[in-house]
């Protein structure tokens, strides 16, 4: 069963996304694509029992311009998915 996580839109700071596979305790989290760091926030635990559905991060002021992408860990904290790179400006 693969693991997938689709970048949906950015909008006022605001990451809409959806998933498929990921079950109770993945996490989503974003990676800064020049330096390889995965910020420590924001972070996304999957709650909902479905292995599927959407989602939405609101980005702290402490991410700065850059490009991005969203990487999802399952819950052993092992990658599962990631998504299209998208840039925050």
């Amino acid at each position: 069963m693969n693991a997938i996580i689709n970048f949906i839109e950015l909008e006022n700071r605001v990451i809409s996304a959806t998933y498929r596979n990921l079950m109770v305790k993945a996490k989503v989290v974003l990676v800064d694509k020049t330096s390889g760091e995965q910020l420590s926030d924001p972070v996304i635990t999957i709650a909902s029992p479905v292995p599927s559905g959407s989602l939405r991060i609101r980005l702290p002021d402490s991410v700065k311009p850059g490009t991005y992408f969203l990487k999802a860990l399952n819950g052993h904290g092992d990658y599962a998915a990631q998504s299209v790179e998208f840039h925050v400006s």
